[in-house]
C-alpha cells in the first residue's frame, strides 16, 4: 500500500519569517510512519518547507490537523477522496473537533496513534475501514517507535534532533488543549532504555526536548537527567513554572547538559492565574526560579499570554520592563486564543464574546475575541509593540546574561533568528536550512559542566 501523509501549510504570524516554518520537522508523522508495517510505502509532504503535489493517487492519505491548519487540511482532503482515495485526518484538531473533521475524512483518528495506526491499515486493506478509531484508554508510551527520520529532506528543516519522552500534562489550564475532553492530558513517559535509543538514532550531541512539560512527573525526569548526563549532551526543553522550588532538580538539568528552559509563566497578575486554573504558578516565584536557572547557567524563554480579562492598556509596558530587567533571554508572545472545545471557548462563547470564527486566525497572532480590560485594536497594536520593544538593540544589549555560558546562544537567537530573521530565512530557502541549524549547533554546544 502506498500512504502519503501529509502536514498542511501553517499560517504565518507577522512576527515570524520563514524559519519558523522550517524550524523542525512534524514529528507525529515521522512517528505514523514507523508505526506501519514494513510491506507499506510511506512518503512525507511538508506544505511548510516544500512544493508539495496534491495531484496523485496514493492509496491512503494520511493528513495532521492543527486548529489554524484545518482549513487547508479540509481542502488537500477533499481534493483526494474526489479522485477516489481513502482519507484519514488526525492530530490535536481531530481530537477536540471531531464532528468537523469527519465531515472531510473517510476515517478519523482521535488521540494517539499507537495501536490505532496499524489496525486502520489493517481495515483499509481488508475493505472494512471504519469512520472512527479512537482508545479507551491513552496507549503505553513503551510501544512508540522511533521516529523514521530517514524520510527527510533533512537540508530543509533547521533542526532534526527533537524528540518527545513524555505525553500529557498534570496541569489543565483553562485556554491549553489539555482541558479540552478529547485530549488525553494523562501524563505518561517512554522506558528511559527507549528513549536513549532514540537519542543515539539523532546522532547528535544537541537535543531539543519537545515534550509539553518534561517535569511533569519529578522521579521521572530525575532519572532521565542522570541517565543522559554521561552522553555529554546539550539540550533544551520546556517545563512548568513550578520547576524553580526545586534546587536539586535544577542542578541535575544543569549538570546533564540543559541550556535553556521554556517556561509558561503567561502573566504577571495572580488573578490572571487564578482565572485560568494555572495553580502550578505563583508570581511571587517568578524572580527566585529565573535566578535560580541563570546562576546555573541555563537560559529563559519566557512563554507569555496578553489579554486576559484583568489585563488593560498598561500590560504591555509592565511586562516588557519586567522580563528585561531579569535579564529573560528569550521572549514567546501569545494573544490568549479561545482554541475550540477548551474550557476558555466555553466560556467566552456562553458570554457571547468570540468575534472571530476563522480557524486560520487561531494562531496566537490575532485577536478572535472581544477583551475586557481593552478594546481588541488596542491588545493587537500592544503585543506587536511588545515584540519589537522586547527585540530592540536596546532591549537584547540590556538582557545580555551575565553567566559567560549564555552568551553566544544568546545573540545567536535574538539575531539571527528574531532580529534578522527574515535575511537569513532567504538562505535557508535555497536548501540551506539544514546547513543553517547545523552551524548554530555547532557554535551554541558547550557539552556538561
Amino acid at each position: 500500500m502506498r500512504i502519503k501523509l501529509v502536514c498542511p501549510r501553517m499560517t504565518a504570524r507577522p512576527m515570524d519569517s520563514a524559519l519558523k516554518t522550517h524550524m523542525a520537522p512534524p514529528l507525529a508523522l515521522l512517528v505514523l510512519a514507523a508505526l506501519a508495517p514494513p510491506e507499506h510505502q510511506v512518503e512525507l509532504a511538508d506544505e511548510n518547507v516544500e512544493r508539495a503535489r496534491f495531484d496523485d493517487r496514493p492509496d491512503l492519505v494520511g493528513i495532521t490537523v492543527k486548529v489554524d491548519t484545518a482549513d487547508r487540511a479540509f481542502a488537500i482532503a477533499d481534493a483526494y477522496r474526489r479522485r477516489g482515495v481513502a482519507v484519514v485526518l488526525g492530530g490535536v484538531h481531530a481530537s477536540c473537533c471531531p464532528e468537523s473533521c469527519a465531515a472531510h475524512a473517510d476515517a478519523i483518528v482521535l488521540g494517539e496513534a499507537e495501536g490505532l495506526w496499524e489496525r486502520l491499515l489493517a481495515d483499509l486493506a481488508a475493505r472494512r475501514l471504519q469512520p472512527v478509531y479512537a482508545h479507551d484508554v491513552p496507549p503505553d508510551l513503551a510501544d512508540a517507535p522511533i521516529p523514521r527520520w530517514e524520510l527527510l529532506a533533512g537540508r530543509n528543516y533547521l533542526y532534526t534532533n527533537t524528540l518527545t519522552v513524555s505525553r500529557g500534562c498534570p496541569w489543565q489550564c483553562d485556554f491549553c488543549y489539555n482541558s479540552a475532553p478529547g485530549v488525553a492530558s494523562v501524563f505518561r513517559t517512554k522506558p528511559i532504555g527507549a528513549i536513549l535509543r532514540e537519542i543515539d538514532s539523532l546522532r547528535t550531541r544537541h537535543v531539543m526536548f519537545i515534550d509539553d512539560n518534561l517535569i511533569g512527573d519529578r522521579r521521572f525526569a530525575a532519572e532521565l537527567f542522570g541517565a543522559i548526563r554521561p552522553l555529554g549532551l546539550s539540550w533544551h526543553a520546556a517545563v512548568s513554572a513550578d520547576v524553580g522550588r526545586d534546587e536539586a532538580l535544577l542542578d541535575l538539568m544543569a549538570d546533564s547538559g540543559g541550556q535553556s528552559l521554556f517556561i509558561g509563566f503567561e502573566t504577571i497578575n495572580d488573578a490572571n492565574l487564578a482565572a485560568a486554573a494555572k495553580r502550578q504558578n505563583r508570581v511571587a516565584d517568578y524572580d527566585r526560579t529565573i535566578e535560580r536557572i541563570h546562576e546555573r547557567g541555563m537560559m529563559v524563554n519566557a512563554s507569555i499570554v496578553l489579554g486576559f480579562d484583568r489585563d488593560g492598556p498598561e500590560v504591555f509596558d509592565r511586562t516588557r520592563d519586567w522580563l528585561v530587567s531579569r535579564r529573560v533571554e528569550t521572549m514567546t508572545a501569545h494573544i490568549l486564543t479561545p482554541y475550540p472545545n477548551t474550557r476558555l471557548h466555553a466560556r467566552l462563547a456562553a458570554e457571547g464574546r468570540i468575534t472571530d470564527t476563522d480557524l486560520r486566525h487561531y494562531t496566537t497572532a490575532r485577536v478572535v475575541f472581544r477583551p475586557a480590560g481593552m478594546s481588541a485594536a488596542a491588545l493587537q497594536r500592544g503585543y506587536l509593540r511588545l515584540y519589537d520593544e522586547f527585540y530592540s538593540w536596546r532591549s537584547i544589549l540590556r538582557r545580555t546574561p551575565i553567566h559567560p555560558r549564555q552568551r553566544k546562544a544568546y545573540f545567536l537567537f535574538n539575531l539571527l533568528y528574531r532580529k534578522y530573521g527574515r535575511v537569513l530565512a532567504a538562505l535557508g530557502r535555497a536548501g540551506l536550512m539544514g546547513t543553517i541549524g547545523r552551524i548554530a549547533r555547532r557554535l551554541s554546544y558547550r557539552g556538561v559542566r
